[in-house]
């Protein structure tokens, strides 16, 4: 195990952290008895405190149990967007030892069809608006009972605020039919849940992979694993119970999930939640709320920074930003840098290991960097085939060690067992992700293993391109990807979404040649297209497979 990232350890941590035998359940039990009249959620003018927080999560504990009969070890789905309901859903899932299967709400009812069965899934938790894409599911599979939230029972929208999303405002709707229940009727019952017993090694989250290279696979996290990355997300962030958390990230991926809401649940911090993203209504958050701490996505920060208005708005309460998912352009960091005097700490992580498995130095950050290894983490560079050890510099597989490494995949033993090795008699679990560590023991994306693009026998790795890129002054995003090319077998392209007002004022031929002066010859893109927007996950992932298959389809028509 490396250890030169030690001596950039942030000051007055210790480099190890014992995980504790408590569930996640009772962090929210714990703060909500030493912090019960503490706002825990701002939500569109409404606010929720820790104790009503917590008393709302065994009301609707109660009535999954007794009314529903959601028993322990059953996966319960779900299905909605940030809101207060996805907080009280999540906790009170865990409450009666169930399992959450937390789901992108941007699936289509067939994909829902897929995690329903691969869960055998009876009993949903879903927001109204999506309530289209899942009612055909319900008594045509495994799935019996949904639970329909309506986001404006926690908003208040006499007070006057702009860009309110539709699915916040629009009102709620009663329905009548079997198996159909209603938000607020649920937290109306007076059944207690039974006494709690829940453990630390009890199944308590499934995450689902994205599936971008093969069928989605359901990630087996226990209350440790995820307490692994809830404390250790607390202790690094320098999150205290006078924390302000911006919540813009989707809670239903892992990132936004640990530090969105768990972590500061565990400090007793108050959480600002909102529904959709929208960058003016972000900026009027942080101002109003003085929010301090904000975990986002690089084409979110992207989209805030290049906001004509944002001069308009008081942001100096922001103590931290940081984020992952996708490398933030040094341009950006600059400009961040330049405007509020905070470096952007990015971290590494996937579903399989509940966010993050490092981190960087707070007080140390490098820009479009990866981090340091976490908490108790072994994190280590192999060569691909051989599973060889490599040395600084070198190109390779990254694999993990460590204690937020999930337990395998749901009903998967085989791709389990293939996605593991065995190092110094340690398991490793192979991320699939290329990177390189320096001599300082940082650790840097080159690329997903699938994306590399070969462009005339050499190696081009898209990150680094659009990288290179971001550093001109008219491109505001950039995703780059491969083409099929007669001479060289790839060549590559760059889609560009160019600044606000340079709108025919770049042409593609002069992004080419100023691309053409600063990278390698095999490296530069050959081909340019402006785009307006780009295909994205809902948690702000630019969707390069999906831009690379138009391509492919342009071709073959």
């Amino acid at each position: 195990m490396r250890t030169t990232h030690y001596e950039f350890w942030p000051k007055g941590l210790t480099t190890t952290l014992t995980v504790p035998e408590t569930t996640i359940y009772e962090n929210l039990e714990y703060t909500a008895k030493r912090y019960p009249s503490k706002t825990a959620i701002y939500y569109y003018g409404g606010a929720l405190s820790y104790k009503e927080l917590f008393l709302q999560v065994n009301q609707l504990a109660g009535y999954l149990e007794h009314e529903i009969g959601v028993k322990r070890g059953d996966r319960v789905l779900l299905f909605m967007q940030n809101s207060p309901q996805f907080v009280i859903s999540f906790y009170a899932i865990l409450r009666v030892n169930a399992i959450v299967v937390p789901i992108n709400p941007m699936n289509t009812p067939d994909e829902l069809r897929f995690y329903i069965q691969d869960g055998d899934i009876k009993t949903g938790l879903v927001g109204q608006e999506l309530l289209p894409s899942i009612q055909p599911l319900v008594k045509t599979s495994s799935l019996q009972s949904i639970i329909i939230a309506s986001y404006n029972e926690y908003a208040d929208l006499t007070e006057e605020i702009n860009h309110i999303p539709l699915e916040v405002s629009s009102p709620s709707v009663v329905y009548q039919e079997q198996g159909f229940y209603n938000w607020l009727d649920c937290l109306n019952g007076d059944r207690e849940p039974s006494t709690y017993q829940g453990d630390s090694n009890d199944i308590a989250v499934l995450p689902y992979t994205s599936g971008t290279t093969g069928v989605p696979k359901g990630c087996i996290h226990t209350n440790k694993t995820v307490q692994a990355n809830i404390y250790g997300a607390y202790h690094w962030s320098g999150a205290t119970s006078d924390s302000v958390h911006l919540m813009t990230l989707p809670l239903f991926h892992v990132t936004g999930m640990v530090h969105s809401f768990h972590a500061p649940i565990l400090a007793g911090g108050s959480m600002v939640c909102m529904t959709r993203w929208n960058r003016d209504l972000a900026g009027h958050y942080i101002q109003k709320y003085k929010c301090t701490h904000w975990v986002n996505i690089s084409t979110m920060l992207i989209d805030f920074l290049s906001n004509p208005n944002l001069s308009s708005y008081n942001i100096s309460s922001l103590a931290a930003i940081s984020g992952g998912g996708a490398p933030l352009p040094a341009a950006v960091g600059e400009k961040l840098h330049n405007l509020t005097g905070l470096q952007f700490v990015e971290g590494y992580g996937l579903s399989e290991t509940i966010a993050q498995t490092h981190f960087n130095p707070p007080d140390r950050p490098k820009l479009q960097c990866l981090g340091i290894p976490s908490f108790d983490v072994d994190a280590r560079i192999v060569e691909t085939n051989t599973l060889r050890e490599l040395g600084v510099g070198e190109v390779g597989e990254i694999v993990v060690n460590g204690p937020q490494v999930f337990k395998g995949y749901y009903n998967r033993p085989e791709e389990t067992e293939a996605s593991f090795i065995t190092l110094d008699g340690k398991s490793f679990f192979r991320t699939g992700d290329i990177g390189r560590v320096d001599e300082e023991g940082y650790f840097f994306m080159v690329d997903r293993l699938k994306r590399m693009i070969n462009a005339s026998g050499f190696k081009v790795w898209p990150t680094e391109v659009e990288s290179l890129l971001y550093a001109h002054p008219a491109i505001q995003q950039a995703c780059v990807v491969g083409v099929p090319d007669e001479k060289r077998g790839e060549t590559v392209k760059a889609f560009v979404i160019l600044q606000a007002g340079q709108e025919g004022q770049v042409t593609e031929e002069e992004i080419i040649e100023w691309a053409k002066e600063r990278m390698a010859a095999y490296k530069y893109p050959r081909m340019i297209e402006f785009r307006q927007d780009f295909p994205k996950t809902s948690s702000g992932k630019i969707l390069w497979r999906k831009l690379q298959e138009e391509e492919l389809a342009k071709l073959s028509s």
